[in-house]
């Protein structure tokens, strides 16, 4: 059994601004169902919702700073989660990192490197808990100072640095350094400092043991300047520790045979009554009840990242065919008005809904005949294996977790039953028409449509299967 302490800036259910939070939420969970022993920890934001018991654990005085450690649990499940309480840095309105106009916290980089410095005195058990892990496993640049201060550490736990998406690096001020207090030996270009800043998250990348991300193809992605962010020739160095790890996705919440937000529940053999939320939502957004015609579905941020200007551009055209299109989502405001008024011009064809709303999601994965995801880039990607697991065939970009989910839909895959959606290669509104296409004529024969579902669904998109992976790792360290 190994000990393993998670850190990470969210949790899902505790607190989630997105994708990093699912993962803190089910990972822990799935190593635990593995018989490993894992705790998490995070700060303790005002928004945080816990259910059941908090209690004071110890207190820590760090900096110059009293902060306490506060237990519960994660909801269904025996992972024990602390709290790193320290109410002028962590107790305040907004989200994690955003104040309440959403603009960074002015004093990220302290309250980061606090909380970074605490999961430092947990993992060399120093606060008190009698407890010391094997494994340190940090999560995305909030937790990146983390293997930085271990490495100056003797008989330190090893540590494993997850980039759940590169684009985001906690860059500040060089003189930050000084209010941080940071260790003078972490500070030079083969370290912590980035063109004369401090990133937060080289010192994940310098300084762990290992490095993983969120899908094998993100992984080689991130090495190219491309995707690289300026850190692509640190990641090439760092290629024989760098590994991509599939994410899962939460098979009880997303399953069409008990999704408490759909009308009809269906599976794999009883796969006709699946047009029943197709009907629902076709109502639900004002488009003509039509069996005999594919509707496309959309949920996502309406940014250029997703592909939304590449959708935008051959609407026109994909409207001339006999299909309808749903989005759902929230981003650019131009985008989101563009959308609305080809929305007017269509309406028998195309409705948006601006937000997001759970049980409207979940709606539009059991409804749609094609899910619609040409992300300019995508570390990894939900949205395909929902899709996949409602039968619903995804049309993705050949990028990060889209390429490494969805396999294309061509005569051999056909025969040999592996194709599963659509995948076109460069980021053109003109490829993406020529995948709209391929779909189309596929939709018009019923059979072989109804074998590429099947090959979806019966996918395993699994937690554990993920987990399984990160243990082989953890385990060779």
């Amino acid at each position: 059994m190994k000990k393993i302490l998670f850190v990470t800036s969210e949790a899902h259910p505790l607190i989630k601004t997105g994708g990093l939070a699912d993962v803190s939420g089910s990972l822990p969970k799935a190593l635990a169902e593995l018989g490993q022993d894992v705790r998490l920890i995070l700060p303790n934001y005002q928004a945080i919702k816990t259910s059941g018991d908090l209690r004071f654990l110890c207190s820590l005085r760090v900096d110059n700073r009293d902060v306490s450690l506060l237990e519960t649990q994660m909801p269904d499940s025996q992972v024990k989660v602390w709290l790193v309480d320290y109410p002028e840095f962590y107790n305040r309105p907004g989200n994690p990192y955003l104040d309440e106009l959403g603009e960074p916290w002015l004093d990220n980089a302290d309250r980061f490197a606090l909380f970074c410095r605490i999961a430092v005195e947990v993992a060399m058990d120093r606060a008190g808990v009698d407890w010391q892990p094997d494994i340190v496993h940090c999560n995305d640049w909030q937790s990146g100072l983390v293997p930085a201060f271990l490495s100056l550490e003797p008989r330190r736990p090893a540590s494993v640095f997850t980039i759940h998406n590169l684009a985001y690096q906690g860059l500040f001020p060089a003189e930050s350094t000084q209010s941080l207090n940071l260790p003078g030996q972490l500070w030079h270009p083969e370290g912590l400092e980035f063109y004369n800043m401090l990133s937060f998250i080289k010192g994940g990348l310098v300084y762990a043991d290992c490095i993983t991300t969120v899908s094998p193809t993100y992984a080689q992605e991130i090495q190219t300047a491309t995707f690289g962010y300026g850190l692509e020739g640190l990641l090439r160095h760092k290629k024989d520790i760098l590994t991509g790890i599939l994410n899962g996705i939460d098979l009880e919440v997303w399953n069409p045979e008990s999704d408490p937000f759909i009308p009809q529940h269906y599976h794999v053999a009883s796969l006709a009554e699946k047009q029943y939320n197709k009907s629902e939502l076709q109502r639900r957004f004002v488009l003509p009840v039509n069996d005999h015609i594919p509707l496309f579905g959309l949920i996502g941020r309406l940014v250029e990242q997703k592909g939304i200007d590449l959708i935008i551009d051959c609407l026109p055209d994909m409207l001339s065919m006999p299909m309808q299109l749903v989005l759902l989502g929230s981003g650019d405001k131009a985008f989101e008005q563009r959308l609305q008024n080809l929305a007017h011009v269509y309406p028998d064809q195309m409705a948006v809904t601006l937000g997001y709303d759970e049980s409207l999601a979940h709606l539009i994965e059991a409804g749609s005949d094609v899910f619609l995801m040409p992300s300019r880039f995508e570390p990894c990607g939900l949205n395909q294996m929902y899709s996949q697991r409602y039968g619903t065939l995804p049309i993705v970009r050949k990028t990060g977790g889209l390429a490494d989910t969805v396999t294309d839909t061509l005569p051999e895959t056909i025969a040999d039953q592996t194709a599963t959606g659509f995948v076109f290669n460069d980021a053109s509104a003109s490829s993406l028409l020529e995948a709209v296409k391929r779909a189309m004529l596929l939709y018009s024969d019923k059979k072989i449509w109804a074998s590429i579902q099947t090959n979806a669904m019966t996918i395993d998109f699994s937690w554990r299967h993920s987990a399984e992976q990160y243990l082989m790792l953890y385990r060779s360290l």
